[in-house]
């Protein structure tokens, strides 16, 4: 089964910045896209940033011009730069894996990594 795991997150200032790290193991399918996603106390899981297998990439309104996705294909990984914190984007973040299976995809998640921000 492929594994995701996570690292870098933690607690930082306002204004300061986190790096955080997404390894994939035991991967047998195709990766369609990467990506991480965040949850705060009681709301809803929410998309920050993807990363295509054509390098394309999409980002949340909120995150624009601050966070920046990037990948190694060779290490099957995918990072979240983020710069310039606020207090809400504090939150659990999720990294995503797509990977293609026959017509469709499935998903995998990583185990969570707490980021939280003060002010």
């Amino acid at each position: 089964q492929v594994q995701l795991v996570e690292s870098g997150g933690g607690l930082v200032q306002a204004g300061g910045s986190l790096r955080l790290s997404c390894a994939a193991s035991r991967i047998i399918f195709r990766i369609h896209a990467m990506g991480w996603y965040r949850q705060a106390p009681g709301k809803q899981r929410e998309l920050v940033a993807t990363i295509k297998n054509d390098g394309s990439t999409n980002y949340a309104d909120s995150v624009k011009g601050r966070f920046t996705i990037s990948r190694d294909n060779a290490k099957n990984t995918v990072y979240l730069q983020m710069n310039s914190l606020k207090p809400e984007d504090t939150a659990v973040y999720y990294c995503n894996v797509q990977v293609v299976v026959g017509f469709g995809n499935a998903d995998y998640w990583g185990q969570g990594t707490q980021v939280t921000v003060s002010s």
